[in-house]
């Protein structure tokens, strides 16, 4: 079955919201960075629409922690109808569905 960006996106965020219900997520640069510096992450990612300072921002701290962010194909508003919050830069705790993620997204 080849799947579509329609369907890829769908996939993502559902388990998006399977991590939230699992409390393995963790919304929003500060909370976010906090986060990376205190605990081990799964992964990190972030919407296709924030803004370049943030995204220079995160890119920057992930460096320094040796983590590669994935770029997810949906948007903070898309995020916000998933997992209840606007978000732009996401943490997951579990490796698995953190690897599960990163599937439909670029790493950068």
């Amino acid at each position: 079955m080849i799947m579509t960006d329609n369907s890829i996106n769908q996939k993502i965020l559902l388990t998006l919201s399977l991590c939230k219900r699992a409390s393995f997520l963790v919304l929003g640069f500060d909370k976010v960075k906090e986060t990376i510096l205190n605990q081990n992450v799964g992964g990190i990612f972030i919407t296709q629409d924030i803004s370049l300072k943030t995204e220079k921002e995160i890119l920057f701290i992930c460096k320094q922690q040796n983590i590669n962010p994935v770029r997810l194909p949906v948007d903070m508003e898309q995020v916000k109808q998933y997992v209840g919050k606007r978000s732009g830069v996401i943490a997951v705790l579990d490796k698995g569905l953190s690897d599960k993620l990163a599937e439909g997204g670029t790493i950068l």
